[in-house]
């Protein structure tokens, strides 16, 4: 067992939370990542014992265009200040890992800037994908480049070059010996190479014990990613939209088709980082469309198989929508002293320290095996098990009260469970118990003799009703200098779910009709068009049974060539 598969996370975009100007003039270093360390006690005190942070490294903009993969932002401050930081998280049990941009770069990198002076004569040619001295690119530099994206500001990084490979891998120890670090997470992990990425899993396994390694991945079977050769685990976007849709449709079958799709894609021992929001999606609480709803999304986010991670501001209540095709909004900057009390005086943050507590204390939510046990459109119940002993969570998306009649485990001490949220305690007769479900709420039952008097249940019943009065947080801006947003938009990618209301029809071929297209199976994958990759996939998965709505509608989504290319290549 390793710290990763105990870890709850807290997510920071760090230009965004320290007010960061938009643009980089390269001067004088500013310490804002200074400004974070009171935030280290606030992700302690609601339950999370791992941090993601990042782009922290030279950048123009946005942190993924990065100009020096071995200096801190000068926005943020200097490598002090980042060693520093780590250490601090260190002393409260945290856990820290970094974003690794290692798919493209920044047109301030070195080896591009050389590129541009020696041309044809430069070294570093071959560092970059498709360099064509005959060609010319948006920026006018009399030659063209593969970019990523169709963004001409991130030029994409040759992987398969040796060279480049040794350069990443040494950053990646220059990392971890100059900031002890405990893992990285790969942006844009679908479209890179696996070679490239197999290197890199081996310096992780060299340079720290239990080094972990997560991968951003939208589409594709995940276990093609993450597996004993690649990466530990990657992004489950999947789920990501089943926990929001599913309680905006009333249907709870959306989450449990996922989790058995996601579970025979991927096993039962590899744990997937799960979310419900991030720096590239619109805020749960934004999404929402009753806001109450917030509780039993949050129960499912820490009780569900994964790796859970909150957002920084979410465990606020905090509004945050896409504007303009801009993310700002998403990223807003805060200051600490507006929410030090939000533990004693915000439900919403009060619910996240509960479900944060509950996860690291009870390890069947951790480790324990999945069960369904009862699932209709409003209500859903399961269980973690572990070593013969049940924890029980009971989620209702209704208006309505639901009294559920559920299995439980019968290797009890003490015959009774007991509500971790509301204190509630309930029989348990021949293997069953009754329990209520209010209305738009959720329960995550325990065994009595689980219950441990440094893990007394919180009588939170305050937490439940009130949600649906929670006020957006207050949130900082300040003015900021125009720049291109973040490139890429990750919730336009995600697929609409067609509405289920049996398992049989979530099981069941719905293929719809579509313009024929031929794949030409003589083509390499990297030469097939977008559509011609689409239909490669589907023939693939027809291969292996019916091919459902939802498949289908996952595949149509998906228009980026790249990671098309490694869904298509990912089919065993």
């Amino acid at each position: 067992m390793a710290w990763y598969d105990e870890a709850v996370f807290y997510h920071i975009y760090p230009l965004g939370l320290t007010g960061a100007p938009k643009q980089n003039t390269y001067g004088e270093p500013v310490h804002r990542l200074n400004t974070l360390l009171p935030w280290i006690g606030h992700i302690k005190e609601i339950g999370c014992n791992a941090l993601y942070i990042g782009p922290l490294f030279e950048s123009v903009g946005h942190g993924y265009e990065t100009t020096d993969y071995k200096k801190l932002d000068t926005r943020l401050g200097t490598n002090e200040d980042l060693t520093n930081f780590v250490a601090q998280c260190h002393k409260q049990g945290i856990r820290v890992i970094l974003d690794g941009v290692f798919n493209h770069t920044g047109r301030d990198f070195f080896a591009f800037q050389d590129i541009k002076q020696n041309r044809e004569n430069s070294p570093y040619k071959d560092w970059y994908c498709n360099v064509n001295f005959w060609g010319n690119n948006s920026y006018n530099d009399g030659f063209s480049y593969a970019n990523w994206g169709g963004y001409d500001l991130l030029i994409k990084l040759n992987q398969k070059n040796p060279a480049v490979k040794d350069y990443i891998c040494d950053v990646v120890r220059f990392w971890v010996s100059e900031f002890d670090i405990d893992g990285i997470r790969l942006d844009a992990a679908d479209v890179m190479d696996f070679e490239y990425m197999k290197a890199l899993r081996n310096v992780a396994n060299e340079v720290k014990q239990d080094f972990w390694l997560m991968g951003e991945v939208i589409h594709g079977d995940y276990s093609r990613w993450a597996n004993e050769g690649t990466l530990h685990s990657v992004t489950n976007y999947m789920l990501h939209k089943a926990l929001y849709s599913a309680h905006n449709d009333h249907n709870y079958f959306e989450v449990a088709h996922t989790i058995q799709y996601v579970n025979n894609m991927v096993g039962k021992n590899l744990k997937l980082y799960t979310f419900v929001d991030n720096h590239d999606v619109e805020r749960i609480y934004t999404k929402l469309n009753n806001k109450a709803h917030f509780v039993p999304v949050h129960i499912m986010l820490y009780t569900l198989p994964g790796i859970p991670s909150l957002y920084y501001g979410s465990e606020f209540g905090m509004e945050g929508r896409k504007e303009r095709n801009s993310d700002d909004s998403l990223r807003p900057a805060l200051n600490y002293e507006d929410y030090k009390d939000a533990v004693r005086t915000n439900p919403c943050t009060q619910l996240i320290a509960t479900l944060g507590k509950l996860r690291q204390n009870i390890k069947a939510l951790c480790y324990g095996e999945y069960k369904q046990l009862q699932l209709q459109t409003t209500h859903f119940a399961y269980a973690r098990i572990l070593d013969g002993k049940s924890v029980i969570i009971t989620v209702n998306n209704g208006d309505q009260e639901v009294a559920m009649n559920l299995e439980a485990g019968s290797m009890l001490q003490e015959p009774e469970y007991v509500g971790a949220l509301t204190g509630k305690r309930v029989p348990l007769k021949d293997g069953r118990i009754q329990v209520n479900v209010p209305a738009n709420s959720g329960e995550i039952w325990i065994p009595a003799e689980l219950v441990s008097e440094g893990l007394a249940p919180l009588k939170t019943v305050e937490i439940v009703a009130p949600v649906k009065e929670v006020a957006p947080a207050k949130v900082e801006t300040k003015e900021k200098e125009a720049a291109p947003a973040k490139v890429e938009t990750k919730e336009q990618k995600m697929p609409p779910v067609k509405e289920k209301t049996s398992p049989s029809e979530t099981d069941s071929s719905t293929e719809s009709v579509t313009d024929e297209v031929s794949v030409d199976w003589s083509k390499s994958y990297e030469d097939m068009t977008v559509e011609e990759l689409q239909e490669a996939i589907l023939e693939k998965m027809r291969s292996n049974g019916p091919v459902t709505d939802y498949m289908l509608k996952t595949v149509r989504e998906n228009t980026h060539h790249g990671s098309l290319v490694n869904w298509v290549k990912s089919f065993r």
